[in-house]
């Protein structure tokens, strides 16, 4: 095998892996954000829609917005759009839902009963042609409150 072969060959098999370890890890939820996910997941099924697949630049976007929200103590979108496609978020339609609070204001099942009482809110939560999510939550001191959780959560789909 000629030198510049075998060259090629490492550095392919060097860049796939990094590729998959990156996409990896991205996509790793955190024991709070896998607990989001089974609960949206479990509301649309209740609603008899499909599962959310988690997406693993939808979770970077999300972890992103999240740490930003904290760090900036804002609670707010921002530039969605800007946002979505700096991560390069595929799809014609992206949504996104965002919560905060403290012990059981931060837990799923509050979260999802906030995000149903809102009507848009529940229609990213329960839209159709959402087919993926990712999620980002930190844990820090909020706007004056220690121990908040700052929960973004993006969606993806037609």
């Amino acid at each position: 095998m000629h030198r510049k072969t075998q060259i090629f060959i490492v550095f392919a098999a060097v860049f796939c892996a990094l590729l998959l370890a990156a996409s990896g890890l991205a996509a790793s939820l955190s024991p709070a954000e896998s607990s989001l996910l089974s609960a949206v997941n479990a509301t649309r099924a209740a609603h008899g829609l499909g599962r959310l697949q988690v997406d693993s630049t939808l979770t970077l976007a999300a972890r992103s917005h999240s740490r930003e929200m904290l760090r900036g103590n804002y609670f707010a979108h921002g530039a969605f759009t800007s946002r979505m496609l700096g991560f390069h978020v595929r799809g014609p339609v992206a949504g996104e839902n965002l919560a905060w609070g403290n012990g059981s204001f931060a837990a799923p099942g509050t979260i999802i009963s906030e995000w149903l009482r809102s009507p848009e809110h529940r229609a990213n939560l329960l839209r159709p042609g959402f087919t993926r999510i990712g999620i980002g939550a930190t844990v820090g001191t909020f706007l004056g409150s220690g121990g908040a959780t700052v929960v973004t959560a993006d969606f993806a789909g037609r």
